[in-house]
């Protein structure tokens, strides 16, 4: 059983930044693929930034490309989300969630892909 806790969240203006981060435990971090999910309230969940457990890949939706960056510290089994220039319709709960050793990139962009999920942690842009 893999426990994930977001941490991070929190008020910022348009513009701004946030770090997050995704501390996981219970199981051997190397071997799990990371991403960043958000959900905005009345929207569905959707992908935001992802990291396979080899390599060194990262993948991200095109509305955030160029100024989220994901990265992984494995000594530290945390994964974070660096996000700069954010937008108000930004605003949502940003959950990190994690995969076995998958081999095709293509899980990584699919929740349903995903066997494990933080709590989430709210992110709130003001304008």
């Amino acid at each position: 059983q893999v426990q994930l806790v977001e941490s991070g969240g929190g008020l910022v203006q348009a513009g701004g930044s946030l770090r997050l981060s995704c501390a996981a435990s219970g199981g051997s971090f190397t071997s799990y693929g990371m991403g960043w999910f958000r959900q905005g309230v009345g929207e569905e969940r959707e992908f935001v930034a992802a990291i396979p457990w080899i390599g060194k890949a990262t993948y991200y939706a095109d509305s955030v490309k160029g100024r989220f960056t994901i990265s992984r510290d494995n000594a530290k089994s945390t994964v974070y989300l660096q996000m700069n220039s954010l937008k108000p319709e930004e605003t949502a709960v940003y959950y990190c969630g994690s995969q076995k050793r998958s081999y095709d990139s293509a899980n990584y962009y699919d929740e349903r892909q995903y066997d494990y999920w933080g709590q989430g942690t709210q992110v709130t842009v003001s304008s």
